[in-house]
């Protein structure tokens, strides 16, 4: 069941009907409920997988909080480690590794005869294991009790807006709102569909609309000019964006709706000045995921240079790999811990030389100059992450440098990705500057309205009605 499907406003507003309409100690069940029938209606009988997670952490989350033998509570947490991750390594990266031992056996005449293994993978798989490690982490490293109410602790790994695509929530953050009382308010309501239909804006009117001409340029690379490959590259940098920022905000706006608070997973990170900057805005549930349980135990930046430049390529390595079984998705993650790298390394000039003068009045040049060179950076990532291959992406990035030939026109589609692209960037630019809606509320009724109806006229007369998958659902 997608967010832009007709299916999904049904279901949404059953839902939301039965919640209100039911005492607050059974809603949890509803909402476990809902959980599993939404997952369901992908491939049903993956559900077993996510029983099969929740029962393993939440009996280790018990046994790491109730034992005081360090050594048993390290053993618990690995099991829960590897269990899980057993399972994600199963169906999203076996065959990823069958098939690199399988090349390296037929260089060297080695008999390699392990067969791929011919599995879908689940909807969402990185992200609700990412969740359920999350919380045994939590509860081993003393920052949270263990969740001894079964259904609580199932709901918190299900919950189903930001189920499949994130954000990757924290139990700190979340276990304690599915226990607290929440009575309707109108208000919050009102909040609440805003952001889900700005979410759809961007999913149905502008990652769908520039999906058409990146899909029809980057499916045909080798026939396309250098020229097209760079706008089809423009555009999938503003697609991906808004595909995914857009996933996060319907599952904000939902859970708005329910008085439960998600962390806010994007913050216009296209406007960033630097590439530290962008990921503090990028897919934040993400990359501090990766802070707290890979970077900061390996050392952080508390250790000597060299290693901390290790630590750094380990992260973004382990970052791309989360994204998928290919070496596009290594090498995207790659080139982003080069870039952090490298900042860290000659980055004290340029942080003070934007410390000599106002961000707004005398350094307005130098801060669109830092931010179009970051967001480029971000842009030569973007071809690895969306070429099919390695020597894919390489072609595509020597046609961009070399060959300027005639402009991929495709009638309407270009002209349609342009509008969504320029639609995108005036918007996300309002909201960055007013901080729209962290102060929705502050803002009257009439003008909140207008804003929701224009999304919404938007998004019927513009928006694509194909419901096609968020790009995010294959992670």
């Amino acid at each position: 069941m997608l967010f832009n499907s007709i299916d999904f406003a049904v279901f949404f507003i059953a839902v939301t009907g039965a919640y209100f309409g039911l005492p607050h100690r059974v809603r949890w069940m509803l909402l476990l409920a809902a959980s599993c029938f939404f997952y369901m209606t992908f491939i049903p009988v993956y559900i077993l997988i996510l029983f099969t997670a929740i029962i393993i952490d939440y009996f280790a989350g018990i046994w790491i909080e109730d034992t005081e033998d360090p050594r048993k509570k390290w053993q618990y947490l690995l099991m829960s480690v590897t269990s899980v991750c057993g399972v994600l390594f199963a169906f999203k990266y076996f065959n990823f590794f069958s098939q690199n031992i399988a090349t390296i056996a037929k260089v060297i005449h080695w008999n390699y005869s392990i067969e791929s293994l011919d599995i879908i993978l689940p909807v969402g798989l990185s992200f609700h294991t990412f969740q359920s490690l999350s919380y045994v982490m939590e509860v081993y490293y003393g920052r949270q009790r263990a969740e001894r109410h079964f259904g609580i602790y199932s709901l918190y790994v299900m919950y189903f807006p930001q189920l499949v695509a994130g954000p990757i929530e924290r139990p700190q953050n979340m276990l304690h709102q599915f226990h607290e009382r929440q009575l309707f308010d109108l208000s919050r309501l009102g909040e609440g569909l805003s952001l889900m239909l700005w979410g759809l804006f961007k999913k149905v009117v502008v990652a769908d609309n520039l999906a058409l001409y990146v899909d029809a340029v980057y499916s045909s690379s080798s026939q396309h000019t250098g020229t097209s490959l760079l706008f089809a590259t423009y555009f999938f940098a503003f697609q991906i964006y808004a595909d995914f920022s857009g996933y996060s905000d319907v599952a904000r706006g939902a859970s708005r709706v329910y008085g439960i608070q998600l962390m806010k997973n994007f913050e216009t990170p296209y406007f960033s000045t630097s590439i530290p900057e962008f990921w503090s805005r990028w897919h934040i549930s993400l990359s501090t995921w990766f802070r707290d349980y890979v970077y900061i135990p390996l050392g952080g930046n508390r250790v000597s240079p060299n290693r901390n430049i290790v630590n750094i390529l380990v992260v973004f390595l382990l970052s791309g790999f989360w994204h998928g079984a290919n070496w596009t998705f290594v090498i995207w993650g790659g080139l982003h811990g080069i870039y952090l790298i490298a900042y860290r390394l000659v980055g004290a000039d340029t942080r003070s030389l934007s410390r000599n003068a106002h961000p707004r009045i005398a350094s307005l040049g130098l801060q669109f100059f830092r931010m179009t060179v970051t967001f480029h950076l971000v842009l030569l990532g973007w071809v690895f992450f969306r070429a099919e291959s390695v020597a894919t992406a390489v072609l595509i990035v020597e046609r961009i440098v070399l060959d300027h030939g005639p402009l991929f026109w495709a009638s309407s589609i270009f002209p349609q990705a342009l509008f969504g692209t320029a639609a995108l960037l005036v918007l996300d630019w309002f909201n960055w500057r007013t901080d729209y809606w962290a102060n929705f509320n502050s803002y009257r009724v009439c003008y909140r309205m207008s804003y929701a109806i224009a999304l919404l006229f938007a998004i019927i007369l513009f928006g694509m009605d194909a419901g096609a998958q968020f790009i995010y659902f294959q992670f």
